[in-house]
């Protein structure tokens, strides 16, 4: 109010109003809850809810922090339309993801510029658990010289398994599928010494005659699919042994991909231009 003529004014302080007014669009990106239900929450319309959604969707968030901290990490990604989709990397002590990028696919040219970036933004990692891309193994290892790769032995196991059948009639098939369902369960360097030498004795028995068969049947070829697999990934298996802190798996990091899928499904009329800053605020704001 003026002292000297009476009159009063109001001031409009607008970033009071659009900070009071995110929770609403906190909640539909964590929460996954609609238009409908968050107007009914907040006593809004839905117009007033849709502009308050449209106004941070038009403001991504940038996530430049310091990453020097973290030691042990997990990547993977998720198709979502075609060969595109989302790739991350998580922690793996706390589960907390760290950085992640849509429309990216898994190979050289987009993870490439995706591991720059984690660089120069301080990350100097001791490890990194995988699921056995070739292009991601070799481009963390010529980024950080020193990291060590470990192998998911859930995607050993599991594709292993699929190549040997769940019913196989072949004899040399039916010891190869023994020897993928004990990945799981070895935790010991004795169960790891049990393991490599399976594998040694079924290789020489059934793994060198397999190599060099001419056959080209699909199962056959399956077979022999699995067998390189797994000769491929054995040097790179058991780090976590000698090193408790690394992760075996990359579940972590699939789990909050279903998680997100999941909330992501529920807004599947979302507009392509709105779709990248969705993906940005959804990592930003939900990091386990």
């Amino acid at each position: 109010m003026c002292n000297s003529c009476g009159r009063t004014f109001g001031w409009r302080r607008p970033s009071v109003k659009h900070a009071r007014e995110s929770v609403w669009f906190r909640r539909w990106i964590v929460e996954g809850y609609a238009f409908r239900q968050l107007a009914f929450q907040s006593g809004h319309s839905i117009s007033t809810i849709r502009r308050i959604v449209r106004y941070w969707l038009l403001r991504p968030p940038d996530d430049m922090g310091e990453l020097s901290g973290y030691r042990y990490l997990i990547f993977d990604g998720t198709n979502l339309e075609g060969r595109r989709g989302l790739f991350a990397a998580m922690d793996g002590e706390r589960n907390y993801l760290l950085h992640g990028a849509c429309d990216v696919s898994e190979g050289p040219r987009d993870l490439l510029p995706f591991c720059r970036a984690l660089k120069e933004r301080g990350l100097v990692p001791r490890s990194a658990t995988v699921n056995g891309n070739p292009h991601l193994i070799r481009i963390l290892r010529m980024v950080w010289l020193e990291i060590i790769i470990q192998r998911c032995l859930v995607h050993i196991q599991r594709q292993g398994l699929s190549w040997c059948r769940l019913k196989p009639k072949r004899t040399d098939a039916k010891h190869l599928r023994k020897l993928f369902l004990q990945v799981g369960r070895i935790s010991t360097f004795d169960h790891r010494d049990r393991f490599l030498e399976g594998v040694a004795e079924w290789e020489s028995r059934y793994g060198i005659r397999i190599a060099a068969s001419p056959e080209t049947g699909w199962v056959f070829s399956d077979l022999k699919r699995a067998r390189s697999m797994l000769l491929v990934a054995l040097p790179n298996m058991f780090h976590y042994l000698e090193d408790p802190k690394i992760p075996h798996t990359t579940n972590s990091l699939e789990g909050y991909f279903s998680r997100l899928k999941q909330k992501y499904r529920q807004h599947r009329g979302l507009v392509k231009s709105h779709r990248s800053a969705y993906f940005k605020w959804y990592f930003h704001l939900c990091r386990r």
